[in-house]
């Protein structure tokens, strides 16, 4: 087999036969030996051989246990893992009696042969989904469960990490919750590869959708598990355990308390990032806080901080926030209110980044709309600046510069500020338009109320 191995064309049905051969053999050693070659080896084979091993695998689990073939059920189980993680090979093994087997020798076992079936379990429902339920409609669930109950170190760690795959279908998650038996679901984000612990995460916002059991996952300690993955995770976990505490604060009795727990300037940084997921995550969350008023003066003071200090990226992503708060009843006094924030907007107006003036550009208009905004903005030289833009090439800026000169024309407080705008030949020409779509949009039936003056409770919906 070695010499066959070592060769650029392997003939695999040589090395099949011979495979079967040690593995029909009474002596266990070479059965060992071989099936420890097939594992090393499943990565470059072939999977029309693979599928030939595992009824042979399978053979080996069902025989009955002894302490003289012990070893060689161990080896099967850790070969039949190696196997699992090669092309279709998880769903074969899933659609034959493997994962029964599986469990059904997990109680008489211990030591590494009881490693090696956890493991084994742990690679088919990770590279196979459906093999969840098949795993927990076998009585694998209820197995996973009493064995955490007794079990510590690496075999604790392993089993927290097939909870978390299984924690992914429905009716695992309502059976936990049943049990009250949550407290796993935090414990299994806490510990074990990035990966299990994602899912875990992700388990959590999913069963956090239900008022009653998202009360008690904060009560067993999901939010600082669910903030340490949104500081220290990997992209994909930053997202999911973004997304999950958004769950969370969208109930209304935790919006104040995530936030005081810290969860603000997590999301800024998350907001500002390249993950664009993380970035869509972060500004629904934020829009989410800022339905308290004490939220919102902090999320705005945070984003002023991205405004100063931030790259192009950031600006931009604080701006669109910035926009977005200050078009909603609830949080728009945070930002009248900030000192800061009209006299940054109207410098990035100016900025050499299209994306940032484009979307200072629309934050400006929207905040056009009010009187007390408007006085600021012209004091902070606005109307010069959004004139100059007219003649720029870009559609929407021009436009979104129409129309915050448009407001600031009809406002009579302005007094002689507002001639430039009026005597601008390049304004005369929009402010037509702008008008004319004005009185179409009035003449529109409204077809939604401002969704986030909803009952936050009500939004858990836009996290799932």
């Amino acid at each position: 087999m070695e010499k066959s191995e070592s060769s650029n064309s392997r003939n695999w049905g040589v090395l099949f036969r011979l495979f079967a051969k040690a593995i029909a053999d009474e002596d266990d050693c070479r059965k060992i030996e071989a099936l420890s070659k097939l594992a090393t080896m499943s990565e470059h084979a072939p999977e029309s051989i693979l599928v030939r091993t595992v009824p042979m695998l399978l053979e080996l689990l069902g025989s009955p246990y002894s302490n003289s073939n012990a070893n060689v059920q161990e080896a099967s189980a850790c070969c039949l893992a190696y196997i699992s993680s090669q092309g279709d090979m998880a769903h074969l093994i899933g659609h034959s009696d493997a994962i029964p087997r599986l469990v059904r020798l997990l109680p008489n076992s211990d030591g590494s042969f009881q490693m090696a079936l956890l493991k084994c379990l742990r690679r088919v429902i990770t590279y196979w989904i459906p093999n969840r339920v098949s795993l927990a409609s076998h009585g694998g669930l209820e197995t996973v469960l009493a064995m955490l109950e007794t079990s510590s170190g690496e075999f604790k760690e392993i089993l927290l990490e097939i909870l978390s795959s299984l924690a992914l279908v429905r009716e695992v998650r309502k059976f936990l919750w049943n049990l009250r038996r949550v407290d796993l679901l935090v414990e299994a984000a806490s510990h074990g590869c990035m990966s299990s612990r994602t899912r875990a995460a992700q388990a959590i916002g999913l069963l956090g959708l239900i008022k009653r059991a998202c009360r008690a996952l904060v009560d067993v300690g999901a939010v600082p598990v669910l903030m340490h993955l949104l500081t220290e995770g990997t992209a994909t976990a930053q997202v999911v355990a973004g997304n999950s505490l958004g769950v969370i604060s969208s109930h209304v009795d935790f919006i104040r308390p995530i936030a005081q727990a810290g969860a603000i300037p997590l999301y800024v940084e998350l907001l500002c990032g390249s993950n664009l997921a993380g970035k869509e995550v972060a500004e629904d969350v934020l829009c989410v806080l800022a339905v308290n008023e004490e939220n919102a003066v902090e999320i705005v003071e945070n984003l002023v901080r991205s405004l100063r200090g931030g790259d192009a990226r950031a600006k931009a992503a604080a701006i669109g926030v910035i926009w977005d708060l200050s078009s909603y009843k609830y949080s728009s006094p945070a930002v009248r209110n900030n000192s800061c924030v009209i006299p940054i907007l109207v410098e990035l107006l100016g900025d050499e980044n299209f994306d940032v003036r484009e979307k200072a550009a629309g934050a400006v208009a929207q905040m056009s709309q009010n009187k007390a905004d408007r006085a600021v903005l012209a004091n902070s030289g606005a109307i010069q600046r959004l004139i100059s833009m007219l003649e720029a090439e870009d559609d929407v800026l021009r436009d979104d510069a129409a129309e915050a000169l448009v407001n600031f024309s009809l406002d009579p407080s302005l007094g002689e500020q507002i001639s430039c705008i009026l005597e601008n030949p390049l304004f005369q020409n929009m402010q037509l338009r702008v008008m004319q779509m004005r009185d179409a949009d009035r003449h529109m039936e409204p077809s939604l109320q401002d969704p986030l003056t909803l009952n936050p409770a009500a939004l858990s919906g836009i996290f799932h």
